[in-house]
Parts: structure tokens; sequence; C-alpha cells
């Protein structure tokens, strides 16, 4: 049985909503999560943007609010993440 609806499976962003002093730290947080369960496949910006609009009428300042439209732009900016860069290691290396 499905708590929220098909961008919100989990209902993470709705609950969030809904907690009184809610702060930006545990609004990323719950974004994270809520993120992480997105399904492969699915365009992340496209699902992020059709679940803010259903709140930001009712709460633009609301700090889920302002998560989601940092989430938008972050997406919007891909950059490389961690791992190592250069050649690959071979037998003449210095070990």
């Amino acid at each position: 049985m499905m708590k929220g609806d098909e961008n919100d499976p989990k209902a993470l962003i709705r609950e969030a909503y809904n907690i009184d002093g809610i702060t930006s730290g545990e609004c990323r947080s719950i974004f994270l999560d809520w993120a992480l369960g997105v399904p492969v496949g699915l365009d992340t910006q496209i699902v992020i943007d059709t679940v803010l609009q259903q709140y930001i009428s009712n709460a633009p300042d609301h700090p889920m609010t302002q998560t989601l439209q940092e989430g938008l732009k972050t997406l919007d900016t891909p950059r490389r993440r961690g791992g190592w860069r250069g050649r690959p290691r071979g037998d003449n290396d210095i070990h």
C-alpha cells in the first residue's frame, strides 16, 4: 500500500511540510532520502519540479520548498565527483 503518490510514494516530502518548526538541514536530509528512492530511468528534475509545484503556492517560504528549488539548481549543473583522475597504474609504476 502506497502512503503518498507516484512522485512521493513514502510521503516523505508531504510529511516534511507537515512538521512544525522543521529546519533546512532536516529538509535536506529528508530530500536526500526521498531522492534516493526516485526510480532509475525517471528524470529526477521533472519529478522534483512536479513535487515542488504541488506545494509551492501554499508554502512558498517553507524550508522544503527552498530545498526542492536548490535540488533543481544543483541538478542543472552536473559536476565531476570524487575518484582519482590520471593514468591507470601499470607494471612500470613505482610501488
